[in-house]
């Protein structure tokens, strides 16, 4: 049973080795039946084919395409190639057709039928070649894995059945399964330089030299590990050299049969130290071990370019130097900083070390990256590690980083692993702090030895990180930004992103969060000096100042640091007034320079100035606003901003004239609305605008505000016509009218509320929330008729005739009820009859001014109004009202139908005249 699973588990593992030869060989065989049957149909040979009719006839012409292969070991000489003219002359003429094999037949009635014909067979051929072969599939491939699992473990079974019978001690046993691998890898070795060749169509993947070498690597791999491990006759170190050599020389073999011989031998490097367990390990010469392993790898995968092997062994090299800094809490800094700066060279002068530059981002160096980068994270955060002063070490990592993609840059990878390090490690001493664990401050006691703790150094080495990142980032921007201009944006971006971090999380975490002077004037540092650097990296682009993803990047680092440096060095009122202010300065700078971002630059100032009074509407906070009303600090708050915005907008319009203009016109005029709204609701709730209860007086301003707004966007679009302005009156139109029909009708009508509605009996509430909004609405209406669509003029005056009806309904109540009109109250016979002359009076109103204006709004509005009166009158006035009311309810109702009706006839004859 034993024996059965590891021979399936072998069968897999060989598998996976000769598979990657598989997929290869067989393209480059079809490639060759297509480029046989041209030959053989007496076209021109290509200078190659040319070149090998000097060659003899009696090696098959399978063999010129594995010249080509390089994970195949170097062919012999030119001389002892075949000439691919000759390879009919191997088939017997007298042998049958139905007995040769098909690609046979297709090629000798291609060559009897002319050059046209062959041409046309050669699809044909190629397609015989590449029909699947049972025959020769179990018989040549499947037989070839199977023998070689069979010689690999033959050593194994041989030792076990010499142990089970006591035929051969230990020491002899293990002496002739380490002969039996050097014979199986001296075979394998041999058989490839007397010039073997794959001779089979379809064939490639049996490759015997690899599979042979494969077998008896493992197999001194297997009798190394039971030398020391099972039987102990050799110590750790030993054992650990020569595991050591044989996967080196494994890698090294692949040079010659493949990469997946390589991948066998890279495994076996990295298990060996599992396997060899020592009481007192040496750590320096494990790590010294694993960096001859991957050296020896980088220069084998460098030399075949064989991407999959170099990050197998950066992986290896990685996770075993995480496990020694997991395992070792007291660890030598010197083994990691030595291990780490050999994957570095490693990458940068083995791997990358090449003449050409491609490009393309090399995805092997992101692994390199990663495991540095997590590294240095550990030397920073952990807190033993920390507090021996990792800080500095994991910075001398992250710059190293830096070092290696300047130097190459195709290793970009690098750099945004070291500046995602960077960032997560400052924003989490923002946040938390660096020590997770009751650690004391000051100092600190492990196995007895006194250690300081070395929290306060990250300021200081925050300053550098920052300084090498910046200078770093806009030189090799500025360098990249003709050439590569995505790399380019790369290094400044995190050129600025990485100071912005550590500045930001050195104010929080030791700073001052009310007002921090000093850090304030190293913000405003900042800015000059990312303005600079933009303006630098633009002077070089080609053509110049033309304002790329760098300069943005570096110019949006300027907009960031100024916006800090006011949160830092003011206080909530002024940071937003002049934070809001700020936002016409890169629409100025547009008056000098066309770059892209700055008109996205004073669209992030109004976003920072919006979420800014989002977080608290008062500006300066409750306590501080006052009562004062209009002159408090909500007038320069919102007001500036505003003027600020809209004189943005106006820049941005005569310069660059593109999507932010229009942002800033839309938050320009909400800004404006803003302002007006705030003071009123300050003034009419005595300096208190964060109240829930709203009132009817106040929503009454702001419908007004808003109506307002729409009229003015109106008359602006009409001057300066814009999308923003246009679609901006509408979407105004349309939310006063929703909040109308919501607030004024329903939801604050102080019918259903029995809000006071005043003492004066004209200037009251119903006057402020029915009329003027109604006469707005109107008014609005009208000035928007051959300017905004039909239908939005149409909405506003039907909301303006509703609006007057509530007005006057509600005032007839008001003269009945007093000052609370609440509908609970009742209705009495007056009253009642009122309201019916009320709504005939205003049908007949809306009627002529619908005629007046040719309306049909109007017109229709009255119509329904005159109907609601009729319905009124037959429905309710019948069965409420009594006596003399109930009998002029109907006259009225009668003369005014009768009039309204000679009304229409007038007009009808006049239009017939």
């Amino acid at each position: 049973m034993l024996e059965s699973l590891l021979g399936v588990i072998a069968i897999v593992a060989l598998f996976i080795i000769i598979s990657k030869q598989q997929s290869r060989l067989g393209l480059l065989e079809r490639e060759l039946g297509a480029l046989r049957s041209l030959v053989l149909s007496g076209a021109a040979p290509a200078p190659a084919a040319k070149a090998a009719e000097a060659r003899p006839a009696e090696v098959r012409p399978a063999e010129v395409a594995a010249e080509t292969v390089s994970e195949v070991p170097e062919a012999p000489a030119a001389a002892e190639q075949p000439t691919a003219a000759a390879a009919p002359e191997t088939i017997p003429e007298t042998a049958p057709a139905e007995e040769l094999p098909v690609a046979a037949n297709v090629e000798a009635d291609a060559a009897a039928s002319g050059p046209w014909a062959a041409a046309r067979a050669a699809p044909a051929q190629a397609a015989a070649r590449a029909a699947p072969d049972i025959e020769t599939t179990l018989g040549t491939r499947w037989a070839v894995w199977v023998g070689g699992l069979a010689l690999a473990f033959g050593a194994v079974f041989l030792i076990k059945v010499s142990i089970e019978s006591g035929i051969f001690g230990p020491g002899l046993r293990l002496s002739m399964a380490a002969l039996l691998g050097l014979v199986l890898v001296g075979g394998g070795e041999f058989i490839r330089r007397t010039g073997y060749r794959v001779p089979i169509q379809n064939g490639s993947n049996a490759y015997i030299p690899a599979i042979l070498t494969a077998a008896g690597a493992f197999t001194l791999f297997g009798t190394i590990y039971a030398a020391h491990g099972i039987y102990g006759f050799i110590g750790a170190g030993p054992a650990f050299v020569l595991l050591g050599i044989v996967g080196v020389a494994t890698i090294a073999a692949a040079l010659a049969h493949g990469q997946a011989l390589a991948g066998l031998g890279l495994l076996g490097s990295m298990v060996t130290p599992v396997l060899v367990a020592s009481t007192a390990p040496s750590y320096w010469a494990l790590f010294g071990y694993l960096a001859i392993v991957l050296v020896a790898t980088s220069a084998v995968a460098r030399i075949r370019r064989w991407s999959l092997l170099m990050g197998a062994a950066f992986i290896g090299t990685g996770l075993w130097t995480l496990l020694y800094l997991a395992d070792a809490p007291l660890a030598s800094f010197a083994v990691v900083l030595f291990i780490s700066a050999v994957t570095l060279g490693a990458l940068a002068f083995v791997w990358l070390g090449r003449d050409e530059e491609p490009s393309a981002l090399d995805w092997p160096s992101m692994v390199p990256a990663f495991f540095v980068a997590v590294t240095a994270v550990v030397l920073f955060i952990h807190p033993t590690y920390a507090s021996l002063g990792g800080p500095l070490r994991g910075t001398i990592l992250l710059v190293g980083m830096l070092a290696v993609a300047l130097y190459r840059p195709q290793a970009l990878s690098l750099l945004f692993a070291a500046g995602i390090a960077s960032v997560l490690v400052y924003l989490r001493n923002a946040l938390g702090g660096t020590f997770d664990l009751d650690l004391p401050i000051g100092a600190l006691t492990v196995e007895g030895l006194p250690i300081e703790v070395a929290g306060s150094s990250l300021t200081p080495i925050g300053w550098l990180l920052g300084l090498v990142f910046a200078a770093a980032g806009l030189w090799n921007a500025r360098r990249e930004v003709v050439a590569a201009p995505w790399r380019a944006a790369s290094w400044a971006g995190w050129g600025v992103a990485v100071p912005l971090a550590v500045l930001f999380s050195l104010w929080l975490a030791y700073g001052n969060p009310d007002r921090d002077l000093l850090r304030a004037l190293l913000a405003v540092a900042m800015v000059a000096a990312f303005v600079a650097g933009g303006e630098w990296i633009a002077r070089s682009e080609q053509p110049p100042l033309a304002g790329g993803h760098a300069v943005s990047f570096a110019l949006g680092g300027a907009g960031v640091s100024l916006l800090l440096a006011l949160h830092m060095g003011f206080g909530s009122g002024w940071t937003t007034v002049l934070l809001g202010a700020a936002a016409a300065l890169p629409a100025l700078a547009t008056r000098q320079r066309s770059y892209p971002v700055l008109g996205w630059l004073s669209v992030a100032a109004a976003v920072a100035v919006l979420a800014r009074i989002a977080f608290d509407p008062t500006i300066v906070g409750a306590d501080v606003l006052g009562t004062t009303p209009v002159f408090n600090w909500i007038l320069p708050g919102y007001g500036i901003p505003a003027a600020a915005f809209g004189f943005a907008a106006w820049q941005l319009a005569r310069t660059t004239n593109g999507r932010p203009r229009l942002v800033m016109e839309a938050v320009a005029a909400l800004f404006a609305l803003l302002t007006l709204a705030m003071l009123v609701r300050h003034a009419m709730n005595g300096g208190v605008i964060t109240s829930d209860v709203p009132t009817l007086a106040e929503q009454a301003i702001y419908t007004l505000i808003a109506l307002g707004g729409g009229a003015m966007l109106v008359a602006l679009d009409m001057r300066s016509p814009s999308p923003v302005l246009r679609y901006g009156s509408l979407g105004i139109g349309v939310v006063s009218v929703l909040s109308i029909v919501g607030q004024h009708f329903l939801v604050l009508n102080p019918l259903f509320t029995n809000e006071n509605t005043g003492t004066i009996v004209f200037f009251n509430l119903l006057f402020l929330a029915y009329l003027l909004p109604a006469a707005a609405a109107a008014g609005l209406a009208l000035y928007a008729r051959n300017k905004r669509p039909h239908w939005y003029s149409a909405m506003l005056a039907l909301v303006a005739a509703l609006l007057v009806f509530a007005y006057a309904t509600l005032s007839v109540r008001r003269l009945f009820q007093g000052e609370h009109i609440g509908m609970w109250a009742g209705l009495g016979q007056v009253e009642t009859y009122s309201y019916s002359a009320l709504w005939l009076v205003m049908g007949v109103g809306l009627l002529v001014a619908g005629v007046t204006l040719k309306s049909q709004v109007l017109r229709i509005a009255s119509a329904a109004l005159i109907s609601i009166a009729v319905a009124k009158v037959f429905l309710f006035d019948m069965s409420e009202l009594e006596g003399v009311l109930r009998a002029l309810s109907f006259i009225g109702l009668g003369g005014v139908l009768i009039g309204i009706g000679l009304f229409y006839q007038r007009l009808l004859t006049r239009a017939a005249r």
